[in-house]
């Protein structure tokens, strides 16, 4: 049924929760892959500039966010391959997190995108969705299956 099933993860509880939900189902449909997704919101040198405190040593955002977002997809595929997932693949992109997903499902052909419910952003009472899952599941040409 599902040959590519997209995972958006942010390191947030909910992402974890919707990377188990994909490992479930690549159970039932050993031919999928599972591709795992960190987007970071890209910053300017010119943002990067405009901090008023900071130390001299301080790295460029992106490079820092970078670095993060890829230690995020190293840690979901760890647990993924813990958890008896095979066919895992992660991917790390600067951008604005929903378009990025979006795009990504097109460009990789993902007939499932897997996103949790809220991200590490969300509001904290839990009683809207994120607004990054709530573009997604607007967006995406594919089904979108929020956690």
């Amino acid at each position: 049924m599902f040959k590519r099933i997209l995972v958006a993860v942010d390191g947030s509880k909910s992402s974890f929760k919707a990377l188990d939900k994909a490992i479930e189902l690549q159970r039932l449909m050993p031919d999928a892959e599972i591709y795992l997704l960190c987007v970071y919101k890209h910053h300017s040198l010119f943002e990067a500039s405009l901090s008023i405190g900071r130390p001299a040593d301080m790295d460029i955002p992106d490079k820092v966010l970078s670095e993060y977002a890829k230690g995020v997809v190293n840690h979901a595929k760890e647990l993924a391959k813990e958890h008896g997932a095979t066919k895992v693949r992660g991917f790390v992109k600067a951008g604005k997190p929903s378009r990025v997903i979006v795009k990504f499902g097109q460009d990789k052909e993902a007939d499932l995108i897997v996103v949790g419910r809220k991200g590490t952003n969300s509001d904290k009472d839990g009683m809207f969705l994120g607004s990054v899952s709530h573009r997604v599941a607007s967006h995406a040409e594919c089904p979108v299956l929020v956690i």
